[in-house]
């Protein structure tokens, strides 16, 4: 879907009524950046979009980044909750294909370990077209805490985190072939999925 092959582009969308309107600063994206910046060892580049909580803008950008610019992955942060205004997993069902429930039961299983309302948490996982689709929580450490999962103090995973099954999710829809700096996070294949490393 992406032009160019080998570079994974990523659609981050923050929705928010009050960082739309410059009330405060957004700190989805930025967060998302510097967490793609330490993860990934293959080219990407993002496509950001800062929207107010509004469904019908919310189907609008997603199929925007899907049709026309032809992201590979969008992640969404905002408006996952149960007040009236959280409406992304319903904006983000609207555009599907395919629903993959399993990313939302692990983002809530993750953030169980350290709040109970993680349950009141409705984020969903889609694929449209050739794009993953995937809601994650608002606030920075828990996006992290999400895509990265838990370790303990030797640094060995506990909880696995969503981002560990991303690649092989987007291999499998026709997306580039994405690596990981493992000490960050390792990106889980089945053998005969995994690429040999290009000699030096």
């Amino acid at each position: 879907m992406n032009q160019k092959n080998d570079e994974l582009l990523i659609g981050l969308v923050s929705i928010s009524d009050r960082a739309s309107q410059g009330v405060y600063k957004d700190e989805g994206i930025p967060a998302l950046e510097e967490w793609f910046g330490r993860a990934l060892a293959s080219p990407w580049r993002t496509e950001k979009r800062l929207i107010p909580d509004e469904q019908q803008m919310i189907e609008t950008t997603l199929v925007q980044l899907v049709d026309a610019m032809g992201c590979d992955l969008i992640l969404t942060t905002g408006g996952t909750g149960p007040a009236p205004r959280d409406i992304t997993p319903e904006a983000t069902l609207a555009v599907a294909d395919k629903v993959m429930p399993g990313f939302g039961e692990q983002m809530r299983r993750i953030s169980l370990e350290f709040v109970p309302t993680a349950i009141l948490s409705r984020q969903v996982a889609v694929i449209r077209k050739k794009s993953l689709i995937i809601n994650l929580p608002g606030q920075p450490k828990s996006i992290r805490e999400t895509l990265e999962g838990l370790k303990n103090a030797e640094g060995k995973s506990i909880v696995p985190g969503i981002f560990a099954a991303v690649p092989y999710c987007i291999d499998l829809i026709g997306g580039p072939y994405i690596e990981t700096h493992e000490a960050v996070l390792k990106a889980f294949r089945p053998k005969s999925a995994i690429r040999p490393k290009p000699a030096a």
